[in-house]
């Protein structure tokens, strides 16, 4: 059987369609957006009997609507209580402009019109006939409706008519009647049988191409399709697409999220949670209940019924929420450094799952040598579906089972001089190793270089903390320091300070702004020493500003961090690497 059809209708019986609320638009379709030279264009083409593409429907069977429908923008609003028999997919923006210029006497409400006005289109008849100018010239646009006598006597034929123009044409013919010169009457009459024949009749006989996607194409098939063949090539969010569809089982989506984004919001580190990354972590849960294969890709959000978004929609909020405070221990606080927002689709998935086993300090250590690996790994730096999946039951497995140890785990390396490289504070490597400098070691905190106060705390109080430089960039270039070998911009050179200690800094050299900083908050030499140990930083090298070996002890410490963090080491220049299987 043909997943579709092909049909020829006329121009008239489509927009008639359109008119009645049989064709309507789904809801995930965007806004009607042309503006009056798409218009014109659209407008001399049918006269001229050219091609305007095909339109492409789809068929709504007995098994009820996929997606909740809306009419096309300038039917009648109450249309939207009435269930279509097919929607658009390709040629919403062709459909609206034809039905509001020749179906509606209302205004045409194009893209660069004031709001709550529009242009009313008009053919002048001469020019139609002549044939001597361009046929968007023939099209004239007002802001106003002309008076009927007006219209008559330039030969102003209003669009709205094209279908209907028995009554105006006898109310024309009316009109140069009443004048004395009966010759004139004759060429009026000849010039309406003539734009009749040539532009009224090529109207009436126009047909359109559609193509019709019969009532059993997947959901995904769709949406597939609607993208491929929609001229703005506009990817459809998968959010957007749920929302339609889970109206149709009187679910409102978007209302949903709205309450679950506000809860989110109450956590910094949550402020940019996307709804579509909500939705994969919320469809790892469901496919691993339902014991399909897991997975959170779109073919399978979409189809999530109701059924199943308010069974686990909860329980996933809940595992996000474990997620922020996950987060929060690795010393990740605001959204904007979270190294890979793909990563929380699992982690949230995982901690759901775990509930409260999850919160155990072994389990806890195992999700974040996971975690880690990921990050430092780079290992959600590309698609992250299929990974996302498999860390979601490798790393559960793992945990309850004594699997074996994820493959994220085992595949993740982290290669010495990439350290170097570090320097943009948006890149995810980058974010991970600014929270690992802040990482407590033991009974000790990561603290504020002046105040000694730790530098969650004033994060936490949002007390500016940012990374900068500890070697000034300033002071390096008038050293002269060898930025190839020594690239004091990297990460290397960098820890988190809050704004007032950098402005004491600004352009100094460490020997010149320590003491300032000690001098300023009364702070002795050791409790100094130990603020900046804090910061995997040696205080002599900074003391005598021997640039080269506080650069070569940091990397060294920040490589130990890393192993920590990954639970394996790390590749030094030079040597193989190690063996994966852990």
């Amino acid at each position: 059987m043909s997943a579709f059809r092909i049909d020829n209708p006329s121009l008239q019986e489509m927009l008639q369609q359109v008119e009645t609320g049989r064709i309507q638009l789904p809801e995930f379709q965007r806004d009607w957006r042309w503006n009056d030279e798409h218009i014109r264009n659209l407008i001399a083409s049918v006269s001229q009997s050219f091609p305007i593409g095909v339109i492409m429907t789809l068929k709504i069977g007995d098994a009820g609507m996929l997606f909740k429908a809306r009419p096309i923008e300038g039917t009648e609003s109450s249309l939207g209580k009435q269930d279509p028999e097919s929607l658009i997919l390709d040629g919403q923006q062709r459909l609206t402009a034809l039905f509001q210029s020749l179906m509606t006497e209302e205004p045409v409400k194009t893209s660069n019109t004031l709001a709550g006005t529009g242009l009313y289109y008009y053919l002048h008849m001469n020019k139609c006939v002549e044939g001597k100018t361009d046929y968007e010239d023939t099209i004239l646009a007002f802001k106003d409706v002309l008076p009927q006598e007006t219209s008559y006597h330039k030969g102003m034929f209003p669009l709205h008519k094209i279908f209907d123009s028995v009554g105006w044409r006898r109310e024309y013919t009316d009109f140069w009647r009443k004048e004395e010169n009966s010759t004139e009457l004759d060429d009026k009459r000849d010039l309406w049988d003539e734009f009749e024949e040539k532009i009224i009749d090529v109207f009436k006989g126009y047909q359109i191409p559609v193509i019709e996607l019969n009532d059993e194409t997947p959901m995904e098939a769709i949406c597939l399709i609607f993208e491929r063949v929609n001229q703005q090539g506009i990817e459809l969010n998968v959010f957007e697409l749920l929302t339609a569809a889970l109206a149709s089982e009187k679910f409102s989506l978007r209302d949903d999220w709205v309450l679950r984004q506000k809860e989110f919001r109450r956590y910094k580190v949550l402020g940019k949670l996307a709804d579509v990354n909500f939705l994969q972590s919320l469809t790892l849960i469901v496919t691993n209940n339902n014991d399909s294969p897991i997975s959170c890709k779109r073919k399978d959000i979409l189809e999530l019924d109701r059924k199943s978004y308010e069974n686990w929609s909860g329980e996933v909020e809940k595992g996000f929420i474990k997620a922020a405070r996950f987060l929060h221990r690795q010393k990740i606080f605001d959204a904007r450094d979270v190294p890979y927002s793909s990563q929380l689709i699992p982690l949230a998935a995982i901690l759901s799952h775990l509930g409260d086993l999850g919160e155990t300090d072994v389990i806890q250590r195992k999700i974040a040598r996971w975690f880690w690996c990921g990050v430092l790994g780079e290992m959600y730096a590309g698609s992250t579906d299929t990974r996302a999946a498999n860390d979601f039951y490798e790393v559960i497995n793992w945990i309850t089972d004594e699997g074996n140890v994820p493959t994220t785990i085992q595949n993740a390396n982290f290669i010495d001089n990439r350290l170097v490289q570090l320097q943009s504070r948006n890149g995810a490597v980058f974010k991970g190793i600014y929270a690992l400098i802040m990482h407590d070691r033991g009974t000790t905190k990561c603290c504020d270089f002046r105040s000694g106060i730790p530098i969650d705390e004033k994060i936490f109080f949002d007390d500016s903390i940012d990374i900068h430089h500890i070697f000034p960039k300033k002071w390096c270039e008038n050293e002269n320091i060898d930025k190839n070998k020594y690239n004091y911009d990297s990460i290397i050179n960098k820890t988190p300070l809050s704004s007032n200690v950098n402005r004491m800094i600004a352009d100094k050299a460490p020997s010149i702004y320590l003491p300032l900083l000690q001098n300023s908050a009364n702070i002795d030499i050791s409790k100094m020493d130990e603020i900046l140990n804090s910061h995997l930083i040696r205080g002599n090298y900074l003391r005598v500003d021997d640039f080269e070996a506080f650069f070569d002890t940091r990397k060294e410490a920040l490589l130990k961090a890393i192993e920590n963090a990954m639970g394996k080491p790390v590749i030094r220049e030079n040597e193989d690497r190690p063996d994966s299987s852990d």
